[in-house]
């Protein structure tokens, strides 16, 4: 008996268990039959498709829950007849083309590289153990969530979050200047900062952006990065691994065939959200709280660093508007990328 361990093939190989000998005597010796384009960059189609689908619906929550934790107010309904009242209906989707771009270009880089991580973690972890791979594990009907699964989920999760915040923070802080631009010129605007402050009213994305350069300098559209850093390293770890391990789980109880059901695929995304916000929201609040406060001020000038207070109910402002929006984003996106990559995969490929 073969003591040979079973290796997993990456998303962009085929694998073939099984080939009848009527097959092999038909079958071409020129080589393998080459694939439709579409199924080589299949989960960067899934990934750009499902992000401006997701960003664009939910962005109204994502754009209440940024006001809620930068300003004071009674609780979810105040703060949208608010934003209602005093900025219009629009304004829910203000600074919405900078996260539309920058999320559909951040999730697909983010996902490419989880792709691949995971795989080389993967190995790693199988070579390192001496059992078989952690996705070998996670394909075999019936099984469950493992110590070796987790960790290369929640390693290759750290490892794509780390990766992208370079790219991802300028258009981070582009977006929470636009959406708390209007209460933010309100606020002390006989101050000293006071026309650094009305300057950021209600301005476009790239007018933003350059309002950024000539207050701060280039380097302050990276205002905040390490808080940035740490809640993307932290959160997309936890974020891939409770997705991966949900959708294992679901998949056997619910006693599928398919390791993507639909159902399975929808839950386990919500549920990916939550448990990431639930963790990373007190870093997230200092982050608003610090590009807030330097906004308003010149190139130069000393801001303090607030302290990530995961025991304060301060830091919690807009959480449940935040979960509820990053349930709902997760279970459109996951649901969408599954189902992209199923037609993607069904698609057939180019004769010679």
């Amino acid at each position: 008996m073969s003591d040979v361990k079973p290796r997993l093939v990456p998303d962009n190989e085929t694998l073939i268990s099984h080939v009848d000998s009527a097959s092999m005597a038909k079958a071409p010796s020129s080589g393998p039959t080459p694939k439709h384009w579409a199924k080589k960059y299949r989960t960067e189609i899934a990934a750009s498709s499902s992000s401006v689908l997701s960003t664009f619906a939910t962005y109204p929550l994502d754009s209440v829950k940024t006001r809620m934790q930068a300003y004071r107010f009674l609780n979810f309904t105040d703060c949208v007849q608010h934003t209602y009242k005093t900025e219009g209906f629009k304004s829910f989707w203000r600074g919405s083309l900078a996260p539309l771009v920058s999320v559909t270009l951040v999730r697909t880089i983010s996902f490419s590289i989880y792709q691949k991580a995971k795989y080389k973690y993967s190995a790693a972890i199988g070579r390192a153990t001496g059992h078989d791979e952690p996705l070998v594990v996670v394909n075999r009907p019936g099984s469950i969530p493992t110590p070796g699964t987790l960790a290369c989920f929640a390693a290759a999760g750290a490892t794509a979050g780390a990766a992208i915040t370079l790219l991802a923070c300028p258009f981070e802080i582009m977006k929470v200047s636009s959406q708390i631009s209007v209460l933010m010129a309100k606020s002390n605007a006989s101050s000293v900062d006071g026309a650094v402050r009305q300057s950021y009213e209600n301005k476009g994305t790239f007018k933003t952006a350059q309002n950024i350069v000539r207050h701060r300098g280039v380097m302050g559209l990276y205002t905040g990065y390490r808080l940035h850093l740490l809640r993307d390293t932290i959160g997309t770890s936890f974020y891939f691994a409770t997705y991966e391990s949900s959708k294992q789980l679901l998949v056997k109880f619910q006693g599928s065939s398919s390791p993507t059901s639909p159902l399975s695929v929808a839950i386990a995304g919500g549920i990916c959200g939550l448990v990431s916000w639930a963790i990373i929201y007190p870093i997230d609040s200092a982050k608003a709280h610090y590009q807030r406060d330097c906004l308003a001020k010149g190139k130069g000038e000393f801001v303090e660093m607030p302290k990530i207070q995961f025991f304060s109910r301060g830091m919690y402002r807009g959480l449940g508007v935040s979960m509820a929006r990053s349930c709902i984003l997760n279970m459109v996106f996951f649901s969408s990328f599954e189902f992209i990559k199923k037609r993607i995969n069904k698609l057939e490929n180019p004769l010679d």
